[in-house]
């Protein structure tokens, strides 16, 4: 509950440290689960120090109990190992310090891990943390990798030695880490996002050696995982052999089975790429030459045509067809003015026959007035009238008898 001071009534240290005694103790025992870290056992002491630390969370806090209660569990629990003990929490007044006394201490076997592995796997899986669609490709030819591994390590030696046997060129970025214990999840976190912060590194390779279940446990940690996922670089994951699988292979963008096969994973080798560009080079060759020669050959069936080989021939065919009809054109011309010629004449003929000219030429004369009438009955015309006569060759007057009017009244 909570305690009433001012500036001008606080409460001494000692006090202080008294409630805080009194609200520990009210506090029955529970069951923790952590890593020893450190494990004091002096010959002939009747109490047991240890140090158990959570490896996600960097917390640490101080655990004793009888030798008797250890004795139980020694052949079987030593620094580094998961345990679970039941304890309750003791506040140490004189130095002002929290610890936790142990009543029973139980190993965490294999059986039980994998089985809290098996649960926090589908705990993440449905949030969606391994869906493939999450998955980032990763660079053709990366010219930065960032490398999380062990100190001096053979998966560093491996990545390394392997990446430059394919890919001369390529350069690293290390960070070494501790790849199990109790440091190994904040130091490989840390290196990972600062991998990750930098904007030249290409994709980032988390290696590590096989091991035991306990020790590839940094790798299965929920703090990890959810690191890699937020990561925005690639991140490939090659930790262990064929058969470990932490959870970390689950969420990275690729996994590897060894150190060694994520290097041939990451970096391309330099002979296959000079083989597939020569490859290419051929084929595109190839493909130009079946071009080429398939338009070739176009092009000679092209010259090959009537058309082509003799452009001429087609022109003097229509010459001689249109000369042809030329002729024919000109004949029935010819024999339409030759016909029309002979109707003419014919024509000609029949009205010259019938013209008053040809029959003044016969003799015959048209007696006309002075009005220009046409004399035709011997009463039109009076004694002395003068007439012209017109004949074949001209005209001249003519002057009518007297006798005339005498034979027009008989």
């Amino acid at each position: 509950m909570a305690v009433n001071t001012t500036p001008e009534s606080p409460l001494p240290v000692g006090e202080v440290s008294r409630l805080i005694g009194g609200w520990i103790d009210r506090l029955g025992a529970v069951w923790v689960e952590g890593q020893i870290t450190q494990l004091s056992r002096r010959p002939g002491a009747g109490v047991v120090f240890l140090t158990l630390r959570d490896p996600s969370y960097d917390i640490s806090v101080s655990v004793t109990c009888y030798r008797q209660v250890f004795d139980a569990v020694a052949d079987v629990v030593t620094e580094g190992a998961r345990v679970v003990v039941l304890a309750k929490p003791e506040w140490y007044a004189p130095r002002g310090q929290l610890s936790l006394r142990a009543t029973e201490i139980k190993p965490v076997g294999v059986g039980e891990l994998l089985a809290r592995l098996e649960m926090l796997k589908k705990s993440l899986a449905a949030e969606g943390l391994f869906a493939p669609e999450r998955k980032k490709p990763l660079p053709f030819l990366p010219q930065l990798i960032g490398l999380v591994c062990g100190r001096a390590s053979a998966a560093e030696r491996d990545v390394l030695e392997n990446a430059r046997h394919r890919w001369p060129a390529v350069r690293f970025e290390v960070r070494n880490v501790a790849v199990q214990g109790v440091h190994a999840v904040p130091q490989v976190v840390q290196a990972v996002k600062e991998l990750d912060d930098i904007d030249d590194v290409d994709v980032i390779i988390v290696a590590r050696g096989g091991g035991s279940v306990e020790d590839l446990l940094p790798f299965s940690d929920e703090q990890l995982v959810r690191a890699v996922a937020s990561c925005r670089t690639p991140v490939v994951s090659a930790i262990g052999h064929e058969p470990d699988n932490p959870l970390l292979d689950h969420v990275a963008d690729l996994r590897a089975s060894t150190p060694t096969d994520a290097a041939k994973k990451v970096v391309p080798d330099v002979g296959e790429e000079y083989e597939r560009v020569r490859m290419l080079r051929d084929r595109a060759r190839r493909c130009v030459e079946a071009f080429v020669e398939r338009e070739e050959r176009g092009l000679a069936h092209a010259l090959a045509r009537p058309s082509i080989e003799d452009p001429h021939r087609m022109i003097d065919e229509r010459a001689d067809h249109v000369a042809s009809l030329l002729d024919r054109g000109r004949r029935c011309l010819g024999h339409h003015l030759d016909r029309a010629e002979s109707e003419l004449t014919h024509t000609h003929a029949r009205v010259v026959a019938l013209s008053p000219a040809a029959t003044l030429k016969r003799g015959y004369a048209v007696l006309q007035r002075a009005d220009g009438h046409v004399v035709r009955d011997p009463g039109e015309v009076t004694a002395d009238e003068a007439l012209r006569a017109r004949v074949a060759e001209g005209e001249f007057s003519v002057r009518v008898d007297a006798s005339v009017d005498a034979q027009a009244d008989a």
